[in-house]
């Protein structure tokens, strides 16, 4: 039975950790582990764990860390499930069966080393889904379709291809996927995650798409149209600022092209 590890790191953000943590006690399948990475400045989220009562596979570490790449890797070096789950203090699933999904999709075929699927998020201030599986070939347009919020993966993975890279504030999860190419993957078509968007991606998103160039040119060196669709992406973000922008997009998605 795959056993599944779900690591939940936050920053001075109580309410949004007992959100995430609701969710994960709400699923049909529990998880054989829930790790709180909390590296908050703040005494409330300790106080709240430790005065509450908590599930039994519910852990904690608190001190302070090096930024989210520094927490992730905590948590994935104390993880002792099979699979691990990388689920964000904000961040929630998006009903009671998706650690079954998982499971049963690890289960059923045992060469999967990870997964991802679709997510709901707000673009231009509308509620969409998202999520295509995931191509080796379009990996210079960065995580748009494979967002990192869905991915489960078996922990030998970080194992053979290493942990999170320090030196990447944002797009240490898009320099974790350049390492992914060669692993057996799966996509679930259903919507696994609804992503909190006040995060440090959200609200530096141009920063972002520069860290995603370094990233993609490091491993595969210059690439032209890496830098142009970036720049695509730069455009629509400033014109989704824009009431000519919003516009376009709500009949973008009236037309089932939001996935596009």
């Amino acid at each position: 039975m795959p056993l599944i590890s779900v690591i939940t790191i936050c920053f001075n953000n109580l309410a949004d950790v007992q959100k995430t943590c609701a969710s994960v006690d709400m699923q049909t399948t529990q998880p054989f582990e829930h790790w709180i990475i909390n590296g908050s400045t703040t005494a409330a989220i300790a106080n709240w764990l430790e005065s509450t009562p908590q599930p039994h596979y519910r852990k904690w570490i608190t001190e302070r860390d090096k930024g989210i790449s520094d927490a992730f890797n905590k948590g994935i070096a104390n993880a002792n499930g099979v699979i691990i789950h990388l689920l964000n203090s904000g961040d929630v699933y998006a009903d009671a069966t998706i650690l079954s999904i998982v499971e049963k999709a690890f289960q059923h075929n045992n060469d999967v080393q990870w997964l991802s699927g679709k997510i709901r998020i707000k673009r231009s201030e509308q509620i969409i889904e998202v999520g295509k599986p995931f191509d080796k070939k379009q990996l210079y347009k960065g995580m748009r379709s494979v967002a990192h919020p869905t991915w489960f993966l078996r922990k030998e993975i970080y194992e053979r291809v290493g942990v999170f890279n320090l030196n990447y504030t944002i797009a240490m999860d898009y320099d974790l996927m350049c390492r992914l190419i060669s692993e057996p993957y799966q996509f679930i078509n259903k919507t696994m995650i609804v992503f909190d968007n006040s995060g440090v991606s959200s609200n530096n998103y141009l920063q972002s798409l520069q860290q995603n160039i370094q990233v993609y040119e490091s491993y595969f060196g210059y690439s032209l149209k890496c830098r142009l669709w970036q720049m695509r992406l730069k455009i629509l973000f400033y014109l989704l600022q824009t009431n000519l922008g919003k516009f376009l997009f709500t009949i973008k998605k009236k037309a089932g092209l939001a996935n596009v």
